[in-house]
């Protein structure tokens, strides 16, 4: 396949709207930072972004590229099927769990971050090692979206997929690097508009083609192979309820989701953000399912795709810019790979913020170097991003093996920073102690549960632990389970700590992390004072002891 010339246009248009949107907004920002702090404007566009723009920013955060990849991937693979696709309902529950129970508390003090309550409750050490699962999450996703990209444009335009990641990440590095989250908002207006407008011009196409079978026929029946609707057996159920949960509460303890409640005007805006938002990741993934469908329901043989199929090829992940390119006229798959392309890169700089954001304001400013000014720490973000952005790049040649590890850090993420942040809102009186026990624990006992995708055997073989060909798989929802066991050690043991101490039990010396106060400590007895003036009155006593 020839380079394809009109796609290359095609796409170089949209980088140069994209990119002249960004240093727009950036000059906006730059106005608002000569009268106002440069780090909050830079971080959560000084609390001014308003609903119009909140809203799209928020779905075209969440409806990325492996969003709309992933989806389109899950109805099509054999084994899975509608009844599996669980992102966009995850998402959307999320979303309203975010709307009903973390707006407020998160609003309330004016943070700036989503580790701000952590810092405050826990301490500089712990917001640390909680910094650490984050950042590694938002690199490894920033380069399994770049990889993801890579791989429509080596389909649509044949060419070489490390010069689109190269030219993408450049883009998107740049306009961050210029204009925080003014730039990142108004560029997801854009980006979810060619969005929406790409997916919806290919759909009829691709769904007229005179190979494809009509997908009702193919959603209950096996035509060219499994129904796309598909089927939960009922050894698998432990797992799907796991997977819903991980997306359900995992989904939350994310900077990305808090810099845009945090950024909006008002409370009432922030909730009606997340919670139209929550309706968005449904409705846009009407389109991905579509297309899978519609790829089950397609005879390749009489395509120039040909036999065999994409699956048994091992492009089932690339399913969706196959329909595109072999399913519609040229024309149209070309807008097709701009919805992919805007669909990517507005997940990608929301990563790269919110990493940098995190670093710059609660690991430099609060713990490197506490004097440091507003300009400072914007200098240092700045320098984030593109630290960062070049690692990410780096990692996206690895391909499915970032995918890997983002799903991993994702679940840690689930198991460690989710009961601690949940416990810094909610639960009173918990302790540095206790989110350090659980914090450890939790990690410990997720590594031993073994990683399927990155064939790590598990240490720690949970009921109904198969193995499927030298992999060993674990069906019990071990993810939810070491969630709920990190979040039991982190109230037991800040209560327990909190007793003891303040009952003296232990004694004060051995508070390192300074959870007793002296406002907390109870008023003494008669007997205790009275024993104290002796001990002053008998000062030899302590010599001799």
């Amino acid at each position: 396949m020839a380079l394809n010339i009109p796609a290359l246009i095609s796409i170089a248009f949209f980088y140069v709207i994209t990119l002249a949107v960004g240093v727009w907004a950036a000059r906006r920002t730059k106005r608002l930072q000569a009268h106002g702090n440069h780090t909050e404007i830079a971080i959560v566009g000084g609390r001014r972004i308003n609903l119009f723009v909140g809203l799209f920013t928020m779905t075209a955060t969440w409806v990325g590229g492996g969003f709309i990849n992933g989806s389109a991937e899950i109805i099509y693979l054999p084994g899975k099927g509608l009844l599996w696709l669980q992102a966009p309902l995850g998402y959307a529950i999320a979303l309203t769990l975010g709307t009903l129970f973390f707006v407020t508390p998160m609003r309330s003090k004016k943070y700036l971050t989503m580790m701000d309550p952590l810092q405050e409750s826990y301490g500089n050490t712990m917001t640390g090692f909680l910094f650490i699962p984050a950042l590694i999450g938002d690199i490894f996703w920033f380069a399994a979206i770049l990889s993801c990209l890579a791989a429509a444009v080596t389909v649509i335009m044949d060419i070489q997929n490390y010069l689109s990641i190269i030219i993408s990440a450049c883009v998107v590095i740049s306009y961050t690097f210029c204009g925080g989250l003014y730039s990142i908002a108004y560029t997801d207006v854009i980006q979810l508009v060619f969005m929406i407008f790409g997916l919806c011009l290919c759909l009829p196409f691709a769904m007229m083609y005179p190979a494809s079978r009509s997908i009702v026929s193919t959603s209950t029946q096996e035509v060219f192979q499994a129904p796309w609707l598909g089927k939960i057996e009922t050894e698998y159920i432990g797992r799907w309820i796991d997977d819903m949960l991980y997306l359900c509460l995992g989904s939350i303890p994310w900077q990305i989701y808090f810099q845009r409640i945090l950024s909006s005007s008002t409370t009432t805006q922030a909730k009606i953000t997340s919670f139209v938002s929550a309706f968005a990741c449904l409705a846009l993934a009407i389109p991905s399912v579509l297309v899978g469908a519609v790829a089950v329901s397609t005879d390749w043989n009489q395509t120039i795709y040909g036999l065999p199929a994409p699956y048994e090829r091992g492009e089932a992940g690339m399913i969706l810019p196959i329909v595109l390119q072999y399913l519609c006229p040229a024309y149209v798959s070309i807008a097709g790979l701009g919805a992919v392309t805007a669909a990517v890169m507005s997940s990608a700089d929301s990563a790269l913020l919110s990493s940098s954001s995190i670093f710059g304001y609660n690991i430099y400013k609060k713990i490197i170097r506490k004097k440091a000014s507003d300009k400072e720490v914007l200098v240092i973000m700045r320098i984030s991003t593109v630290v960062l952005g070049s690692i990410g790049t780096g990692l996206a040649f690895l391909s499915n093996s970032v995918y890997d590890l983002w799903f991993l850090s994702g679940e840690l993420m689930y198991a460690l920073v989710f009961p601690q942040l949940l416990s810094v809102l909610f639960i009173p009186k918990t302790n540095t102690y206790g989110s350090a026990a659980a914090f450890f624990f939790g990690f410990i006992l997720r590594l031993l549960g073994g990683v399927d995708s990155l064939r790590v055997p598990p240490v720690i073989r949970y009921p109904w632990c198969i193995n499927i060909d030298g992999v060993y798989s674990q069906l019990f929802p071990f993810k939810t389970f070491t969630m709920l066991l990190s979040l039991l050690i982190l109230v037991v043991v800040s209560y327990t700590t909190d007793f003891l101490f303040k009952r003296s039990i232990l004694p004060r010396h051995w508070d390192i992390c300074h959870i007793v106060k002296e406002k907390d400590i109870p008023p003494k007895t008669d007997a205790e004072l009275l024993q104290m003036a002796n001990t002053r009155n008998h000062p030899h006593h302590c010599t001799e002891m």
